[in-house]
């Protein structure tokens, strides 16, 4: 038995169910409310100390981490493989989402919480905030910065540099193949939630002058995967009626 403990907006819970619908894998798909605190109750801390989404359950065993959880599903249920069988071809794409969670995936998160999900700390006193800080297991310093009103301008112009460069390179990297690695791949679904996202913040223009890049973006919206995951309420736009406008 699959459960996905997740929330529907959380660009890394998109990933994991990206994964899960492509493998055509059955799951129980648990919500955690963030308006609610649920990641940071004792319960959900028990299963991940971290205090972050997703977690997956597998036969009520605990595997962590979106990319751990992505790679995971793709060893134990190899039947519609997501990995080249080729170890050199393997580990590119492992290159490939080393890149991603550490650049793209950390960049999206800039002005993502400054026109979005800032508005929800604005109005805390200066105890509730520091509370609201200290209550964040893995992301305290992420919460310290960014404050009552958001991320500084170096701050949110440095996040657009890194994702502008993951577009670039993903426009290179398709100038002469379908799919990030030539064959459908973990790869490209670790990245769809970070241009998704861009898309819904008014970032799509970065790749408008990314042919290669367009293509593959409308090749994956086209995906049964990518329309099962992103159902109505699963991006910013659907729940905020106003979205601040990006620098």
């Amino acid at each position: 038995m699959l459960e996905l403990l997740n929330n529907p907006i959380s660009t890394c819970s998109q990933k994991v169910r990206l994964t899960l619908h492509e493998k055509g894998l059955e799951f129980t798909d648990t919500k955690i409310d963030f308006r609610a605190k649920e990641h940071l109750t004792p319960e959900y801390l028990a299963i991940n100390p971290d205090g972050v989404v997703p977690s997956l359950l597998h036969d009520g065993v605990s595997i962590l981490d979106s990319s751990v959880i992505m790679e995971y599903l793709d060893e134990v249920f190899p039947q519609v493989p997501l990995s080249p069988r080729d170890p050199v071809a393997r580990a590119k794409m492992r290159k490939w989402l080393r890149f991603i969670e550490e650049v793209p995936t950390v960049a999206i998160r800039i002005p993502s919480f400054n026109q979005v999900f800032v508005r929800h700390r604005e109005a805390l006193s200066d105890d509730d905030l520091e509370k609201d800080t200290n209550a964040r297991t893995l992301r305290r310093t992420f919460y310290r910065e960014m404050g009552r009103n958001g991320f500084s301008d170096p701050r949110l112009q440095e996040s657009y540099e890194r994702l502008s460069e993951t577009v670039t390179r993903m426009d290179n990297a398709l100038a002469d193949k379908e799919w990030l690695c030539g064959e459908l791949s973990l790869a490209d679904f670790c990245v769809v939630p970070t241009i998704d996202r861009m898309r819904d913040l008014g970032l799509a223009r970065i790749w408008d002058d990314k042919p290669n890049m367009k293509r593959w973006w409308e090749a994956m919206q086209n995906r049964p995967a990518y329309r099962a995951t992103y159902y109505p309420g699963t991006r910013v736009t659907d729940i905020y009626d106003e979205i601040g406008e990006p620098a």
